[in-house]
């Protein structure tokens, strides 16, 4: 894979190169390590694409870990609580709680947050404006990167993936 375009908000590129720029060379390392046609292996049901040959977001996902895991970047999981306090009228819900929801940043080294988003627009939304917001708010960043594909490698994907365009 290739970098082949940046967006920078509010001065985020030199704000990330002045004080992460060795972590920024290991994220741009790791996309130039991955190789895209060997994740190209789900075989599309939509019916506009069937039985077409499509890249694995899962399996992509996979290959930026197996890049990054073993140079000290970490998922951060965060559990949310959701109180009862705010039901009225003496509602209980009838639902017990089996699996605690959570909020998770794909990656995170020296607080540096590193999102890599091959699902549909409005997961791409919520990295940037809600949950990068929430992880630097709990201290675990103070900088967010945003990893998409642009529409040439998202017109080989599933219809609704997110794109740099």
């Amino acid at each position: 894979m290739r970098i082949v375009g940046i967006y920078s908000f509010n001065g985020g590129t030199d704000f990330v190169q002045e004080n992460f720029s060795s972590e920024l060379e290991e994220l741009k390392s790791a996309i130039q390590n991955i190789d895209a046609e060997v994740y190209k292996t789900k075989i599309s049901k939509e019916k506009t694409m069937t039985g077409k040959v499509l890249y694995s977001p899962v399996d992509l996902n996979k290959a930026f870990k197996n890049e990054l895991f073993p140079l000290g970047w970490k998922n951060v999981k965060e559990t949310c609580d959701y109180s009862s306090s705010h039901y009225i009228d003496g509602y209980k819900s009838p639902f017990q709680k089996k699996v605690y929801p959570f909020r998770d940043m794909d990656f995170v080294k020296n607080q540096l947050g590193v999102e890599v988003q091959f699902g549909k627009y409005s997961f791409m939304v919520y990295n940037v404006c809600a949950k990068m917001t929430i992880f630097k708010k709990l201290g675990h960043i103070i900088a967010g990167i945003e990893v998409v594909p642009v529409k040439e490698l998202a017109e080989h994907m599933s219809t609704g993936v997110s794109y740099f365009e």
